[in-house]
């Protein structure tokens, strides 16, 4: 009974999520608190006005409505959004903590070639593409900060490659009819066509292909970054470097109207551990978004996600490790030209030109048997020769004497489920709210996906695209949404 329940969520007790909807507004009354706390102590002290015993201007503020866990783009996605919708200037005190302002380990600087397309296999995913690429090409209507630099994201629409086999062609051609249906502008190609249109190509082992006409390529994920954090700063939300190490909750029961009893818990403070410092920082809030990215696991289990009995909800682990990536730099004068597309191949292997100098940009994704050792990301120049070359060479000949400039490393949030984003909130930590597990394409869908977790938390439902079908319940129903062409 308690899966039927889920389905349709836990009854009315939790259909109030929204931040607009609880009494007293969106702020906790803490300054008024400390106001009347000062004042007790000034008459105790009389003569002399109080003072902070020492200073804490390098903290984060003790009180905020919504604490996000994980500053990258996603998270900076959801900050955004949360600012955008509110209603009214300030009415919402945002927090976003995170642990490397380097970046050093993420996607945006990592293993991310920076593409957007919308040949998936789940609706909502082209959704979220559409939405996320009419933002990213109106960029500057959105990030622009006044008497500053606009954001320039070197867009390029090449368009998107996919090439199946044989045993892939009928899903391709399924994927491609669902993806018109939403929108999208993408054809099938013949091996014949596709020879006549990229004649560098051997097509040996292609059955078909599917190429996107429109809104297709891809953009400088950094340039976004940078964009989205200066954004964010000028409305208001405050940046910390920190790693939340705790959360302190309450709990109580609720009586499903199946009659079972299911025990709901709340996060009231988020405990920040400043950097390079035994210092901690507790900060009260009413809702916390959780998109720590590979590590957003690790901060489901702080709130004590996954810790319950197996084959139970409260025992169902949210599952997103992180999986080390490759992306190599390569240089061959006689590549493909100037209308070289992002293409994906049957083995695996991807690529992209970068500029105009006869560089490209690609990686590989693995088999389960060959993921890369994910404790450290010192890179495996041999995998590029073993895994990488092999399959460029076979499927571009002139790669056959590509010479690789550099090679780097870094993490996806893989979702080792089904390979899909988990979106919104859990079903008994309930103003934990969720933006992780997109294994490689969550870049590309931060600004749908930020929308969609802002558009919950505020109003307590998904608004602009319904993404109930990548709720966490999915994990303990064992619901998987099929992907394909996972990049």
């Amino acid at each position: 009974m308690l899966r039927k329940v889920l389905r349709i969520g836990l009854g009315s007790g939790l259909s109030n999520r929204g931040l607009r909807t609880r009494r007293g507004g969106f702020t906790l009354d803490w300054d008024a608190k400390m106001s009347e706390f000062k004042k007790k102590i000034e008459c105790i002290l009389p003569g002399k006005q109080w003072e902070e015993l020492y200073d804490t201007s390098h903290l984060p503020p003790k009180q905020s409505d919504v604490v996000i866990v994980g500053g990258g783009i996603l998270g900076l996605s959801v900050a955004f959004w949360l600012k955008k919708l509110e209603s009214r200037r300030g009415a919402i005190r945002v927090l976003v903590v995170e642990q490397d302002h380097t970046y050093s380990r993420a996607s945006s600087t990592g293993p991310s070639v920076g593409g957007i397309w919308q040949q998936f296999s789940v609706p909502e995913n082209v959704q979220l593409s559409l939405f996320s690429v009419d933002f990213l090409r109106n960029i500057n209507e959105h990030l622009a900060v006044v008497d500053a630099p606009l954001v320039d994201l070197r867009y390029n629409p090449s368009g998107c490659l996919l090439l199946a086999s044989e045993k892939d062609a009928a899903t391709l051609e399924n994927n491609v009819k669902m993806q018109r249906q939403e929108g999208a502008k993408v054809c099938l190609i013949s091996p014949e066509q596709l020879q006549n249109k990229f004649p560098w190509i051997n097509t040996e082992g292609v059955a078909l292909a599917s190429y996107g006409m429109e809104d297709e390529g891809w953009f400088d994920a950094w340039s976004l970054l940078q964009g989205l954090r200066r954004k964010v700063q000028s409305m208001g939300v405050l940046l910390y470097q920190g790693e939340v190490t705790r959360f302190i909750t309450s709990s109580g029961q609720m009586q499903t109207p199946s009659g079972e009893q299911v025990v709901l818990r709340r996060i009231n403070e988020v405990h920040v551990k400043m950097d390079k410092s035994l210092e901690y920082q507790p900060v009260e809030c009413a809702a916390v978004i959780n998109a720590a990215g590979p590590w957003s696991g690790q901060v489901a289990e702080l709130a004590g996600i996954g810790k319950g009995l197996p084959g139970t909800l409260q025992g169902t682990k949210l599952p997103v490790e992180p999986r080390k990536r490759y992306v190599h730099l390569w240089h061959c004068p006689q590549g493909p030209g100037l209308e070289t597309p992002l293409v994906a191949d049957i083995s695996g292997v991807y690529f992209r030109r970068e500029g105009l100098g006869s560089n490209y940009l690609g990686g590989y994704s693995p088999t389960e048997e060959e993921e890369p050792d994910p404790t450290n990301l010192e890179v495996d120049h041999d995998f590029f020769q073993n895994k990488v070359w092999p399959h460029l060479a076979q499927r571009v000949p002139s790669f056959k004497t590509l010479k690789v400039q550099r090679s780097w490393a870094g993490y996806y949030d893989y979702n080792t489920f089904d390979q899909n984003g988990v979106v919104g909130p859990h079903p008994l930590v309930v103003n934990m709210y969720f933006a992780t597990g997109f294994s490689g394409h969550g870049l590309q869908h931060a600004p749908g996906i930020g929308r969609a977790v802002a558009e919950m938390v505020l109003d307590g439902q998904f608004n602009t695209i319904d993404m109930s079908p990548f709720l966490f319940t999915r994990f303990y129903l064992g619901e998987k949404l099929q992907a394909y062409n996972i990049l």
